[in-house]
């Protein structure tokens, strides 16, 4: 099997069954929207149809508009069709961590190359909302309850480890957004799933409050990766 038909096997199996806190809800893409499941299979078959090792970043988990709806990781509707040449026609999403991810991408040497050596996920690899007291579902990250984290915590080490035997070089991870690093430090620890990690600021936090700064973030991204020991 190719790297990206593991993936595609990883994902059509994806499913969380556990407790959550009240006011928590996961949703599956993959479940809720046949179009999300065909898009998906056809962007590892176009960019992981090999057997490559990849090296792997780790986020926190999907949002409703990137992953949620496409299947893919940081990826929105919006890039999934102009950067990876992938249209989907139920829905339309535009979402703020896609466009640094396709920006990096695209200085990284476009989609091809990034992908061949790099693949992307979560250690909670479905969405996460939460209810507010307004009654309305907004996204939620695995941290963001100290409960909720106790509840997934085992579910995530799974998940790691069934990432890591798609054919995922454990050496040196990336982990995106300081929070998120101090929590899969803790899994880490526990599980002791990576030699070492190297963290990145998140990319919707680069996006929303370092405009500015975006190409010394780029920068720092491309750095990072091209100084494997």
């Amino acid at each position: 099997m190719t790297f990206g038909e593991k993936v595609i096997g990883f994902n059509q199996h994806l499913r969380y069954s556990g407790k959550l806190p009240k006011d928590f809800q996961v949703i599956n893409p993959f479940q809720d929207n046949p179009e999300t499941m065909e898009v998906m299979q056809q962007f590892y078959h176009k960019f992981y149809n090999d057997s490559n090792r990849r090296r792997f970043i780790i986020g926190i988990n999907p949002g409703r508009h990137g992953a949620g709806v496409t299947g893919v990781p940081f990826t929105d509707t919006k890039r999934l069709e102009s950067v990876c040449g992938i249209k989907m026609q139920s829905a339309h999403t535009h979402e703020v961590s896609s466009v640094f991810v396709y920006d990096l991408i695209a200085e990284y040497g476009g989609a091809k190359e990034f992908y061949k050596q790099f693949y992307i996920n979560s250690p909670f690899p479905l969405a996460i909302i939460r209810q507010t007291k307004e009654s309305k579902w907004v996204n939620a990250n695995y941290y963001d309850d100290p409960v909720l984290f106790e509840t997934v915590k085992d579910y995530m080490i799974a998940s790691l480890k069934t990432q890591i035997s798609l054919g995922l070089d454990t050496s040196e991870v990336y982990v995106l957004g300081k929070k998120n690093a101090t929590f899969i430090q803790k899994l880490n620890k526990e599980a002791k799933l990576f030699d070492s990690l190297k963290i990145l600021e998140h990319p919707r936090y680069i996006q929303q409050y370092k405009s500015k700064e975006k190409r010394e973030y780029i920068d720092k991204y491309i750095l990072t990766f091209n100084n494997l020991q």
